[in-house]
Formats: C-alpha cells, sequence, structure tokens
C-alpha cells in the first residue's frame, strides 16, 4: 500500500467537482473516506492482507486530500493524509516502541513528478548542489533492528511508525541478521532500518511446498515474507513448526538506512556526512546492504537510473515496485525536514504495473462469506511482476460487460500495483469467431439458491441463503478463526472446508459456525476434503495423478512402531489411521477460544459493521454479550463509537433465529460471553465510575498498557476515551511517541499525565494524582505539565527538526468498519508494498 499523499494542487485537480461541494456534504465524504482508507489500512497493517488495488487506495487518498485542502477545518492530526501505517498489531508479539518514528515517504508516478519535486528540493536546498541517491525499492517487510553497544536487543516491525511488533526471535533464525556488529565501538544506541523479502528465485518452490502439506499458497513473495515472519511457535505440530522455520530461513533482509543515532557519542565516525557514506558504516558493521544504489549530480540522471531498472525489474533477487531518490547530504535533511509522516528530502518513483498476454480459459463465479457472487478469470498460466497467475477477480458482471472479454480471448493482464491480478481487457485482433460471452448463473454455484441484489440498486448478485450455503458457512468459520477474531490456530482454509464441504463422511459436521465448540475428535477424524483454490472455489488437481487434490487434515497413517496395533477398544482411529496432531491443536485450540475477550466473540460473529473497534467500544460499555443483545436501538447508539448504523446492524443482526442459536450454543459449550468483574451496561459511569463524566485521550505508547488496553481501563472506569483533544479533554496520558495530540494539549493547557499517574487515574480517579478539579484548565501553564522526552538526544546527526509526528495514538472508535474488510472472495492480496522507511 503506497500510503500516499501528494501535493494540494496535484491533489485539487484530482477532483475538482468533489471540492465544490458545500461543506456539510464534503464533511460528510470526509468521514466516508476516512473510515474506507482506515479500513484497508487495518487489513494491510494488521492482517497482512489486502483489500484494494494500489491505485484504487491511492485515488482514495487524493480525494480525501482534496476535500481538506478545499475544507481546512475538516483537517484533522489523525487523518489518513497526516498519518503513517495502520494500528500496531499486539495480539501475536509484544509491542515495541521505536526510539525514532519510521517515517513513510511521499510517491511520483511519472518523469514530469520526479523533475517537479527536485526542483523544489533545490529551490529549499538555497545555495550549493544537491547529490542524489538513487536506490531500489524493495516489495517487503519493514524492520527496525535496535542495537545497544553493538549487540541486536530487539527487531521489530513497522507497526504504525511508533509502535510495531517484536519479531526478535523470528529474525535471528533467518540467519543473515548479525546478532552482534562486527568491528569495535559501537554507539550506546543505533537504529537500523531495513527489508525483509522472500527471494523470487525460490517462491514457486515454496507455494508447491504449502500444497503439499495443505497450507495456504502466498500470493506474491511479499505477502510470503510477512505471512513467515509474523509467526508464533505455540501450538504448531512438529512438521509445521519446521516448515515454518524453513520459511522463516529462505528470507533474507537489506539494510537502507539509520533512525535513531546518537553519534555524538561516537568519535569515530564524525565524518560520516552522506547517505551512501552511511551505507559504507552499515557494511562494515557486517548488515546487509544492496549493490544497487549510485549517487548522482543531476536528477536527468537519476532519471535514467529510473529507466535501466524500470526495464530489467524482473532480474534483481527480490520484487521491487520503484526507486527511492534520497538527497545524499544528511545536514540538507535538517535543513528541509519532514511533514508529519514523511520527508520532504525523499521521495518514490512508482513504477506502472508490467502487462503481458495470455489466454482467458473461462470465467467461473465464487461465493464468499457475505454471499456476494465474484467472477474469476481463469487463465492460461503466465509469468508477470516476479510471480504465475493463473486467475483474476472480475468482480462483478457489470465489470466483465465493461472490459468486452469473452470466453477464449487473448487478454492483456498486469498486477495492479505490482500485487493484484488484474485483466485490462482483449485482444480483440487475436479474435478468431471460436471465443464465446460469458453469462452471469442466475443460481448460486454452490446451493442453487437464486441471486438476487441485497437491495435495489446493487450492483453485485448475493445469494440470500446465508444460514445454509456451504461457501458462506465456511467464510464465516475461516473468519471466526482468523487473527483480528478469535485467533484459531489451524482453523485456515482446508480445515474450515473439511469442516463444511466435505467430500466424506456425506453430512458435514458443521451446519452452521453454531456447533463450532461442540466438535469432538469423533468427528474430525473420518474427514475426507477436496482442496479447492480459496477464491474461485475450484477443485484443486493433484499433478502427479491429474486427479482431484484429497487430504485427509485430521488423520494420519497409523506407524505401528509409534502408535502400536489397533485396538478396537480405541475411541476413534482404525487399522489404517489414527488422529493427526492437527485434531489435537484443533481441540485444543478451540477450547482455549472460549475464553478470548467479550469484543473478539463480536468481531467473529460477523455482524456488518461491528469491526474490532466497534466491538471494544460495545464491550467496555456493556461488558456481556447478553446486555448488548437486550439494549435498545438508542441505548447502543449512544455508546461513544457506535452510532445509529451500527446500532441498526446489531439489532437487525440479533433478529435473526439462527443468529441467536450461535449464541446460544456457544454459551452452553462455555463460551465466556461476559467480562469478568464488569459492573453492567454504562455501570462505571452511570454509578459514578471514578472518571464518571470526565474524557481522557491517551496518545503514544504507555508502559503497560496496549493503545486498546488503555483505551478500555478508560471506558471500563466510567470515562470517555476522546480520540482528539479539546478545551473538553480532562486528561491526556502521553507516552513515547506521543504525537500533535500533546502539543495541543500543552496549548490548551491540558493536564499531561505520563503511564504510573494514568494507572493510578483509571484505577483510583483524579484525587490519586492530586489534581485541584476535574475540569479543563485552559489558562494553566502548559510547560509546568510537559513531560520530559523520553528520547531526547537519541537522533541521527544533523537530521533533525522534525515536525513532532501525529501517529502513535489511539484511534478513535467512531469508524463504520465495514464488514468487506476481510472478504475472501475479493482474494487474500497484498496491496502494493508500505513505502520504504525511514
Amino acid at each position: 500500500m503506497s500510503d500516499t499523499t501528494t501535493g494540494s494542487d496535484q491533489a485539487a485537480d484530482a477532483v475538482p467537482a468533489t471540492t465544490s461541494a458545500d461543506l456539510e456534504a464534503a464533511s460528510a465524504r470526509v468521514d466516508a473516506l476516512r473510515i474506507e482508507i482506515e479500513r484497508h489500512r487495518d487489513a494491510y497493517y494488521a492482517s497482512n492482507a489486502s483489500t484494494v488495488a494500489d491505485a484504487e487506495y491511492d485515488a482514495l487518498v487524493h480525494e480525501l486530500a482534496a476535500l481538506e485542502e478545499a475544507h481546512p477545518t475538516l483537517r484533522s492530526q489523525d487523518s489518513p493524509t497526516q498519518t503513517v501505517g495502520g494500528r500496531a498489531e499486539t495480539t501475536l508479539f509484544a509491542p515495541v516502541t521505536h526510539a525514532e518514528r519510521m517515517l513513510s515517504l511521499d510517491n511520483v508516478f511519472s518523469e514530469e513528478e520526479l523533475a517537479e519535486w527536485a526542483a523544489k528540493v533545490e529551490r529549499d536546498a538555497g545555495s550549493g548542489r544537491v547529490r542524489y541517491l538513487s536506490e531500489l525499492k524493495i516489495d517487503g517487510l519493514a524492520i527496525n533492528l535496535r542495537y545497544e553497544h553493538g549487540v541486536l536487543v530487539t527487531a521489530a516491525t513497522r507497526g504504525d511508525g511508533v509502535v510495531g511488533e517484536d519479531v526478535t526471535q523470528n529474525v535471528l533464525t533467518m540467519g543473515t541478521v548479525p546478532e552482534r556488529l562486527a568491528g569495535s565501538g559501537h554507539p550506546p544506541l543505533v537504529e537500523v532500518r531495513g527489508e525483509i523479502f522472500f527471494p523470487v528465485a525460490e517462491f514457486d518452490e515454496l507455494n508447491a511446498r504449502q500444497l503439499e502439506v495443505g497450507e495456504r499458497v502466498f500470493a506474491n513473495p511479499r505477502n510470503a515474507a510477512a505471512g513467515s515472519l509474523r509467526q508464533k511457535e505455540e501450538g504448531k505440530s512438529p512438521a509445521r513448526l519446521e516448515l515454518m522455520r524453513a520459511r522463516i530461513r529462505r528470507l533474507r533482509m537489506l539494510v537502507h538506512g539509520i533512525g535513531a543515532w546518537p553519534v555524538r557519542e561516537l568519535e569515530s565516525d564524525a565524518h560520516v556526512t552522506a547517505q551512501s557514506e552511511v551505507y559504507g558504516l552499515l557494511a562494515g558493521w557486517g548488515l546487509p546492504i544492496s549493490t544497487h544504489f549510485r549517487v548522482f549530480d543531476e536528477i536527468a540522471d537519476v532519471t535514467g537510473f529510473v529507466r535501466r531498472h524500470g526495464a530489467h525489474r524482473a532480474e534483481v533477487e527480490h520484487q521491487i515496485d520503484g526507486i527511492v531518490i534520497k538527497v545524499d547530504d544528511l545536514g540538507l535533511h535538517e535543513e528541509l525536514g519532514a511533514t508529519s509522516r514523511a520527508p520532504r528530502w525523499a521521495t518514490a518513483y512508482k513504477y506502472p504495473p508490467e502487462e503481458v498476454n495470455t489466454t482467458l480459459l473461462d470465467i467461473v463465479v465464487s461465493v464468499g462469506r457475505t454471499g456476494r457472487a465474484t467472477p474469476f478469470a481463469v487463465m492460461e498460466k503466465v509469468e508477470v511482476a516476479g510471480s504465475e497467475v493463473r486467475q483474476a477477480t472480475l468482480h462483478n458482471q457489470q465489470v466483465v460487460k465493461a472490459k468486452g472479454v469473452l470466453i477464449g480471448d487473448t487478454v492483456v493482464l498486469r498486477k495492479a500495483g505490482d500485487v493484484i491480478p488484474e485483466v485490462l481487457g482483449p485482444v480483440v485482433e487475436l479474435r478468431d469467431g471460436s471465443e464465446r460471452e460469458f453469462v452471469m448463473p442466475t443460481f448460486c454455484p454452490e446451493c442453487q439458491t437464486p441471486l438476487k441484489p441485497a437491495k435495489e440498486g446493487d450492483i453485485d448478485l448475493r445469494c440470500p441463503n446465508a444460514r445454509s450455503c456451504p461457501a458462506q458457512v465456511r467464510g464465516r468459520v475461516e473468519h471466526v478463526a482468523s487473527r483480528g477474531a478469535l485467533d484459531i490456530e489451524g482453523l485456515g482454509e482446508v480445515a474450515a472446508a473439511a469442516l463444511t464441504q466435505p467430500l466424506e463422511p456425506e453430512d458435514p459436521p458443521l451446519e452452521t459456525e453454531a456447533g463450532l465448540f461442540e466438535l469432538t475428535m469423533a468427528d474430525l477424524v473420518p474427514i475426507t476434503v477436496v482442496v479447492r483454490d480459496a477464491e474461485t472455489g475450484m477443485v484443486k488437481v493433484d499433478e502427479k495423478t491429474g486427479d482431484a487434490k484429497r487430504v485427509t487434515p485430521f488423520r494420519r497413517k497409523r506407524a505401528p512402531k509409534r502408535d502400536g496395533a489397533f485396538n478396537p477398544a480405541e475411541p476413534w482411529g482404525d487399522e489404517d489411521s489414527v488422529p493427526s496432531k492437527s485434531a489435537e491443536l484443533l481441540l485444543e485450540n478451540l477450547e482455549n477460544a472460549k475464553t478470548q475477550d467479550l469484543w473478539r466473540i463480536l468481531v467473529a460473529l460477523s455482524i456488518r459493521h461491528v469491526g474490532p473497534v466497534a466491538a471494544r467500544a460495545l464491550a467496555g460499555w456493556f461488558g456481556s454479550l447478553d446486555a448488548i443483545r437486550s439494549a435498545s436501538r438508542e441505548e447502543l447508539a449512544a455508546v461513544d463509537g457506535v452510532g445509529g448504523i451500527i446500532a441498526d446492524a446489531l439489532l437487525d443482526w440479533f433478529e435473526v433465529d439462527w443468529h441467536r442459536e450461535i449464541v446460544d450454543r456457544w454459551e452452553r459449550a462455555g463460551v465466556v460471553t461476559a467480562v469478568p468483574g464488569h459492573p453492567g451496561p454504562g455501570a462505571a459511569a452511570a454509578a459514578g465510575g471514578v472518571l464518571a463524566g470526565l474524557t481522557v485521550v491517551a496518545t503514544g505508547s504507555l508502559e503497560g498498557y496496549t493503545r486498546e488496553g488503555a483505551l478500555e481501563a478508560i471506558m471500563a472506569a466510567g470515562g470517555k476515551a476522546g480520540s482528539s483533544v479539546s478545551k473538553k479533554t480532562h486528561y491526556v496520558a502521553a507516552g513515547p511517541g506521543a504525537g500533535s495530540k500533546l502539543g495541543k494539549a500543552e496549548a490548551l493547557g491540558v493536564r499531561i499525565i505520563e503511564a504510573a499517574e494514568f494507572r493510578l487515574l483509571v484505577e483510583q480517579g483524579p484525587d490519586a494524582i492530586a489534581l485541584p478539579d476535574a475540569d479543563p484548565a485552559p489558562d494553566a501553564d502548559p510547560a509546568a505539565e510537559a513531560p520530559e522526552d523520553p528520547t531526547a538526544g537519541v537522533k541521527p546527526k544533523r537530521a533533525r527538526k522534525r515536525k513532532a509526528p501525529a501517529a502513535g495514538e489511539i484511534a478513535s472508535a467512531a469508524d463504520v468498519e465495514a464488514d468487506a474488510a476481510a472478504h475472501p472472495e475479493a482474494g487474500a492480496h497484498e496491496p502494493d508494498g508500505a513505502a520504504e522507511t525511514l
């Protein structure tokens, strides 16, 4: 995902009609755009999945930037145009606060835009020649290595730019990142920034191995890198554990910069004044750097570098999606500065997608979790942008008609943003008359229910048989187990298909997700399932036999020496097979999932618009599923961050008999649907909770709390977790990485507290931190309360004067998180890799 913010002139040109709208209409559109952009960001950064092509994402950001430029009163510091990345995922690995924020890059898309950027840099730089370092933009996973006195302390993902995930153990497993830097005299602290990638040459072999063991194949090498690195060893069978470690050992890393670096304490390296010299220093420390970089005196030479590598981009060991251009002089970095999300001294030139021709063999229709019927192009295998492609979504019947493609056509194929396969159209002159028109089916291909629009005017056709359509049930079961819901290891696409669409036995163990927590070993062991493609639903073929690929995910062949002879008294198994480790782990993980947080259960229920943020707000206020189920529309809508749309969706969901059956059966099976010790709906506020009537904003990393945990602590104490600072804000809890909210609090005289005071506040109330009263104090002296900067003095030499970051704050719960955020039918693609972080 390119995370692009363009200049106001360019953005304004993108949507001239929108910028003339009145303020009310513009405000509504701004809200809708922010919701959609944040949804795509969350899917990308937290789940390594893409819900949108890069070009479409850029168009959304451009439109938002134009509206904010035309209506400045609508711009806020937590807008996607002002922030970097997505919310840091904290459910898999411990959160790590970067000593210096990982910024993103702005993009240019043509030689003209590159020249304009360079001209502005040279104007702002004043006298003297500007030299440009140009290097390949790796399409990988951003990483931050923290070394102290030459020893690796943590390796963390980018996260939201302020807080990432601790992946140190997996990075060390790679074997290519030094645990101790070479040489001597290392600084007390240095952060090394780089990209982890999966080698293109090994990608097809990886996917073949994934298929052999019944695991999900990866859409592209970047997806493979992210999916391999962000894994835990717990709960995996020995075979899957070795597969995980083997994937990690294949990963590679190249470093491209430095974050925090107190060079003032490193006398021997005082001569390092250029980015290119930094690379020499990093190489001397034993860190892997790219050999594909050059320094040029003229932007015309940079353009030549861009052209040369664009013509040979498939010849590099890793995928690239552009060229990064940086001002080489570190002193100019300080002069040019940065915006809230990107430096002014660097940009990324993005290449247009590669295009190839192939044959459209068929168009098949797949039904996903929400019932949407999506046509997919099935094509003759072809390599494009570094990986083999056989299929691509065609979205709906109107798109098929608009593209003018016929089955049998030679079609032009590209990867949108170098990631998502996209059919552009037919090569009409190559038609021979044998081509045929695609006809959208009128019945669901999975359950034969008549397809129809969800409401009048909708383009998409949907299967209304939500309860019993096997494809929808399979999708919902997989969603229950997803990272953003109950996070159940071992319940992926193959296991979900086995439970809902088995070849054997005839009757599936699960008719709906209601029976998920009632499964026993006797249900699992007999299952045989045909492996299907996750997107199209097409049966996969065994390349050795030519037959449909079948697997028995929950049983394995009996090994007499290890398992002994068959005993008829055994509750399951037979003379030839025994339960597999996967079966044991699935049952164990299902049992553990029964005590997951209430907000995760809400997400798992697939209620329209209820994503993690809204679910946390509901769980924090009501405390139990029963209380939510019994609440009126007014009570639901009154919860901060919920509102009328989500309230209506909740009421509609609980009106359906089989929906209520899911909750009832889960509860009977032992699923905990209440927050232990919660005083009841809004009771903390209504009963005079310690924060009743108070608004608290949390920003940055608060020791002992994830950002979600801080939000929940505020609400559980009866307070309102604010998303922005105003005169009505009573406290701002600020930690390392605090963004612009800290500055605004100082300007307004709002009381600023640190992590220890925050804990006392939510547990004991204002008196515990000796505040004179609970009212905002606009006339207070902000300097008296400003916390000490915990990272003072930790910065690169001559490379500061950066504006206060706008990320690192608790995200507003006010967004309506559409259920489309995890559409399986849209494909588990990765969008264009995030702009290289700095």
